[in-house]
């Protein structure tokens, strides 16, 4: 009796221990999202490092990233092919998608269509929006998968129903990417209307590639009134935020004198 009550003590503190490890993680990944949003791009990776150290394929995932954008490290596609097989091997979808990416544009790795198809499946059954929205481009073109237009548009609207989820929940960057969907009728049907609102969202939202995108249909005059005044401000919002887009587009309608 003795040694099944110590057998089950034992039990108890290894859960909790776990538990509570899990617990450390998670707050060294927010700390570090925390960090890379307020441009501390250092003191980020050491805290991705540290998730990614820990066990964390989510961590890994962002730390990859960190070394393939070259944001408070060196760039290193090689060590970020590492990371990504790290995280995409740990059970992170957002992991096969990047992993699946780096084999597509053969970046730290020999091109290989076949390999990138296979990971944005295994991206796009782990809830990737991304990895299945790529995918469905695979099968449109042919690309690594035999060329199935059924199959395309049967992934399109599984990732924009993904993405409709994550818009739902309060995800900017779901809104924006959704956006996109509709901008192109990519599992949607195409609406230009639509598409600016999500943009909108997603930028009110704090999106910055919402903002940049907005910035384009302003521009251009889709679903919404052709403005360049307006359009330079979603940009100038968009570069704020730190995306390049932003960035060029506000200098591109800056220099044509708006």
């Amino acid at each position: 009796m003795k040694a099944l009550i110590f057998s089950l003590l034992i039990i108890l503190l290894l859960f909790f221990s776990f538990i509570f490890s899990i617990g450390l993680f998670n707050n060294d990944f927010d700390e570090a999202a925390k960090a890379y949003e307020q441009g501390n791009y250092k003191k980020a990776v050491e805290l991705y490092k540290k998730a990614c150290d820990g066990g964390s394929a989510e961590g890994c995932a962002k730390l990859g990233l960190m070394y393939y954008n070259g944001k408070g490290v060196k760039q290193d596609y090689v060590k970020a092919v590492e990371l990504f097989k790290k995280a995409c091997d740990g059970g992170s979808a957002a992991g096969c998608k990047a992993l699946g990416a780096m084999y597509y544009n053969g970046k730290g790795v020999k091109q290989d269509y076949k390999k990138a198809a296979e990971l944005h499946k295994k991206a796009c059954d782990g809830g990737s929006a991304v990895g299945c929205g790529d995918l469905g481009f695979m099968y449109e073109f042919g690309k690594g998968v035999k060329q199935d237009y059924f199959k395309a548009e049967e992934l399109y609207k599984k990732a924009a129903e993904l993405y409709k989820k994550a818009c739902d929940g309060g995800d900017a960057n779901g809104c924006s990417d959704l956006g996109l969907m509709y901008k192109f009728g990519k599992g949607v049907k195409q609406d230009y209307f639509k598409a600016a609102e999500l943009h909108k969202k997603a930028c009110d939202g704090g999106s910055a590639l919402g903002c940049a995108y907005l910035g384009f249909m302003y521009e251009k005059g889709k679903g919404v009134k052709q403005d360049f005044v307006k359009a330079k401000e979603l940009f100038g919002k968009s570069c704020d935020m730190g995306e390049q887009a932003g960035c060029d587009g506000y200098r591109r309608l800056n220099e044509k004198g708006y």
